[in-house]
């Protein structure tokens, strides 16, 4: 017999599922808080959809989205209006990123998916003197305060989801579609690594599974 807890569990899923919204988009106005108000050229690696570049590029001169998924790709090039100041490319995240430097650097829900360390290194040969790199990224909960804020995001997410769709059942956005896998990193490895390679770098632990890094290239 299932049990009562796993039973609430399942249902909490289906609820969820019929409720859907983007953690990633949450952030994308924080991420905006943390850039000039206008500036050159911007890099988003893993840009997907491109709900991300293209609000990038009310701010920047010119924004390049890559991502290494043709039809996500795809899709943001159809969503993206002709006049719009961005441009989207299928490419490896460490081989493939247009040459910059770039003002902006962005990464979102990306970096799991990639050598950790590498693609910092990456990011940062990239970025230009003085630049901004932002990541959202997801971390694999360890400690007694991740548990505790991953349980309390459970009920924020559910209301979360009830109240963008007003309520009522609805289907991924494109933004949702593309592929997903789960991050193996700690936050405490994740810190290690990432003030080891960009010194100065500012992490934090976020609500709804996600830590942000924010750091200035000298």
């Amino acid at each position: 017999m299932t049990s009562l807890p796993h039973r609430l569990l399942q249902a909490l899923d289906r609820f969820n599922a019929a409720h859907p919204w983007d953690h990633n988009a949450h952030y994308h106005r924080w991420i905006l808080r943390q850039l000039p108000h206008r500036f050159g050229s911007a890099l988003d690696v893993g840009s997907g959809s491109g709900d991300l570049a293209r609000l990038l590029a009310t701010r920047a001169d010119e924004v390049h989205g890559v991502d290494s998924d043709p039809r996500i790709t795809s899709q943001a090039r159809v969503l993206t209006p002709e006049a719009t100041a961005a441009s989207f490319t299928v490419a490896d995240a460490l081989t493939g990123l247009p040459a910059g430097p770039h003002d902006v650097i962005t990464c979102v829900a990306t970096i799991h998916h990639l050598p950790f360390t590498e693609a910092l290194d990456t990011f940062r040969r990239h970025l230009a003197p003085g630049g901004t790199l932002v990541v959202v990224g997801l971390f694999r909960p360890r400690t007694a305060t991740d548990h505790l804020l991953g349980a309390a995001a459970v009920p924020l997410n559910a209301a979360t989801g009830w109240l963008k769709n007003r309520g009522r059942s609805a289907a991924p956005p494109t933004s949702m579609t593309t592929r997903t896998r789960p991050a193996d990193m700690p936050f405490s490895d994740i810190t290690e690594a990432a003030r080891t390679a960009l010194p100065g770098a500012r992490l934090h632990r976020r609500l709804f599974w996600r830590y942000t890094l924010t750091w200035s290239g000298p």
